[in-house]
């Protein structure tokens, strides 16, 4: 078993930026927030499946060359080789949670 609080763990650029909860064994997992004007970074992964699950704001999604305007509720699951960006372009903050399988932290592209 393992357990984490959300609210122990630091984002990675302070008050934005991804926060891992769980890393591996299987999978990765955890939440990121982005404040207006900021973005993930478009990048892809050679075996990593990605799934975002988006619980707060409606940033714009980039999947390869398709633009998706994102609510919460939205769930989005990413082949590997599937090239992806979120970007902010609100006045808001916005929340996710995201799963990657398998637990593979090297396999980042970017691009």
């Amino acid at each position: 078993m393992e357990r984490t609080n959300a609210f122990d763990v630091a984002y990675r650029d302070g008050d934005h930026g991804v926060k891992y909860l769980s890393r591996g064994p299987l999978i990765d997992w955890g939440v990121l927030r982005f404040l207006p004007g900021q973005e993930l970074g478009r990048h892809y992964h050679e075996r990593v499946e990605e799934t975002f699950y988006f619980t707060k704001g409606a940033p714009r999604m980039v999947v390869d060359d398709r633009q998706m305007r994102i609510r919460p509720g939205d769930a989005v699951r990413l082949e590997p080789r599937e090239a992806h960006n979120i970007v902010n372009d609100t006045d808001e903050a916005i929340e996710a949670v995201f799963m990657k399988t398998p637990h593979d932290p090297a396999d980042k592209v970017k691009c």
